[in-house]
């Protein structure tokens, strides 16, 4: 088997998939366990979703667990989605599990491919597209090209939705702060578990017309405490505003 027909397969396969998804429903910035869920769920429900991962892995800081210790404490609340992606939970204490955070994240990410989401990984979102005050799209660059500081200009794709899922640093929303000055970021809190999941559902919205946030990034611009290596609160925001972009869509 020559190199050059390894080397074809991939780029023309790739390339395919990447003009194919120049036009979706849903962007989701960040392949993290909220923004995997959230693309899942969508994708369920037959919508075009694409997400774009500016690191090397997918996951966030999932896989690492606490501390490096790679397991996760989720609660009751998010068991039956825990369960809809196969993953192994043992009960820990009343309304407590924990689960193995490599199976977790990999159940997560190939149930989610599984569902008709594809991922790109080493991909930034580095800006947004606006129209009439809303957000119509995103704006794409390899990861690379931001490491290096190279002066290279990116590629734009449209989308109905832009979900920003980028975790404690809510990229796409501090650009669109930036850009439109339509909203503020006030960054997280110190740790505080349970008041950063209690808060988690209430923070989970529709931040900018087009611009939905979810998980960390949505605490992170509400101002919200950050919780640590307890996830159920992270799967929960993403099944949720899954629900309130279809109903957003519908209503479209």
């Amino acid at each position: 088997m020559e190199e050059q027909i390894i080397s074809k397969a991939i780029i023309e396969t790739y390339f395919k998939e990447l003009l194919s998804n120049l036009d979706v429903d849903v962007a989701v910035a960040g392949a993290g366990p909220s923004g995997l869920v959230c693309a899942y769920y969508l994708a369920s429900a037959g919508r075009r979703v694409a997400v774009f991962e500016r690191h090397l892995k997918v996951g966030g800081g999932m896989p690492a667990g606490g501390m490096m210790f790679n397991n996760i404490v989720v609660q009751e609340e998010a068991k039956s989605i825990m369960e809809e992606f196969g993953i192994t939970l043992k009960k820990y204490a009343e309304g407590l599990y924990t689960a193995d955070a490599v199976e977790t994240m990999s159940g997560i990410s190939f149930k989610t491919v599984k569902a008709g989401v594809k991922i790109f990984n080493l991909i930034s979102v580095e800006d947004v597209v606006v129209r009439d005050n809303r957000i119509t799209g995103a704006v794409l660059n390899w990861s690379a090209v931001d490491i290096a500081r190279l002066h290279v200009d990116p590629l734009g794709i449209k989308s109905k939705v832009v979900v920003d899922a980028t975790g404690h640093e809510s990229e796409v929303c501090r650009l669109v702060e930036k850009k439109t000055g339509g909203i503020k970021v006030a960054g997280e809190k110190s740790m505080w578990a349970e008041r950063g999941e209690k808060a988690l559902a209430e923070n989970t919205k529709e931040v900018s017309p087009g611009l939905f946030v979810c998980g960390m990034a949505a605490n992170a611009v509400a101002g919200s405490h950050r919780m640590g290596a307890i996830f159920g609160g992270m799967l929960l925001s993403g099944k949720k505003v899954s629900a309130l972009i279809l109903e957003k869509l519908k209503s479209a």
